[in-house]
């Protein structure tokens, strides 16, 4: 199986998509004193489609969370372009807030307030909203079934497990319906099976959600279980080394990992990442 690994630019060229998400030369520069700096993003031009589940694969310190916290506008990137749905995040120095509120985002902690139920805590960005209290309760409901932790709304986050709380993360990153999805290392800190379980459901959750999805791991399978499309970043300075169409038919379910096409993916990128080490 080829990777699209010469001409990344063409590859994108080929695949005509509607680009929810457009970063164009985007560059990160941070100071560490003393009159210098570290590059750690360069020429980073990259699409995302409406719908579409891309994932950023790289060596550690590529620039990966950098670069998905400068789509979430946590980051104002040194110079560059991004764009959500063809608005501009930043203008000048001021920060579209409007476009930050569309987005939904969540981090390898699940960062659930303790003494807030699971109901409240996947409700609190509704409250933040201006929701009434029904509307809030309701939409907690659905989102406890569609994240498989239905039955445990009134449960504080104690009393789960570490999968059922990132599920609960993630229901709270969906309540108010954002059409992009960022997770920067979701199930990093899991057990291998449950890992596994969660990636089943996070196509699940993706496919039934409509969201696009731009999802940060440092896990070749799992990169190529849930992805669309690849974004494979080259050591820092993290550059776009190789974009790689995922063609692999959706539901997936977890014994086509042992498919020889699917192997064989995940191999091709192994030796791709071993030699940038």
């Amino acid at each position: 199986m080829k990777l699209i690994a010469e001409h990344p630019e063409a590859a994108a060229e080929s695949v005509k998509i509607v680009p929810e998400i457009r970063l164009s030369a985007v560059e990160q520069r941070y100071s560490v004193g003393n009159d210098e700096s570290v590059l750690a993003l360069t020429n980073i031009a990259i699409d995302v489609g409406k719908r579409e589940f891309v994932v950023l694969l790289g060596p550690s310190g590529c620039g990966k969370t950098t670069m998905l916290r400068i789509i979430a506008g946590l980051i104002k990137p040194s110079s560059g372009l991004v764009e959500i749905d063809g608005r501009p995040l930043w203008i000048g120095d001021r920060r579209d807030n409007r476009i930050v509120q569309e987005l939904g985002v969540v981090f390898q902690e699940d960062h659930l307030f303790p003494w807030l139920s699971i109901e409240d805590n996947i409700a609190l960005p509704l409250k933040m909203r201006g929701a009434g209290k029904a509307e809030r309760r309701g939409r907690a409901q659905e989102l406890c079934k569609l994240v498989g932790i239905g039955g445990f709304e009134k449960r504080w986050p104690r009393e789960l497990s570490g999968g059922m709380r990132q599920r609960a993360a993630i229901a709270r990153a969906l309540s108010y319906r954002p059409n992009i999805l960022l997770m920067d290392e979701p199930f990093g800190a899991l057990d291998a099976m449950t890992r596994d379980q969660m990636n089943v459901e996070m196509q699940r959750i993706w496919l039934a959600s409509g969201a696009t999805i731009v999802l940060v791991t440092h896990s070749i399978n799992e990169a190529v279980f849930l992805a669309d499309r690849i974004i494979l970043l080259s050591p820092r300075p993290g550059r776009v080394d190789t974009i790689i169409d995922v063609p692999f038919a959706r539901p997936r379910d977890l014994y086509m990992q042992n498919s020889p096409a699917f192997q064989e993916m995940v191999a091709s990128l192994r030796k791709r990442l071993d030699t940038m080490a």
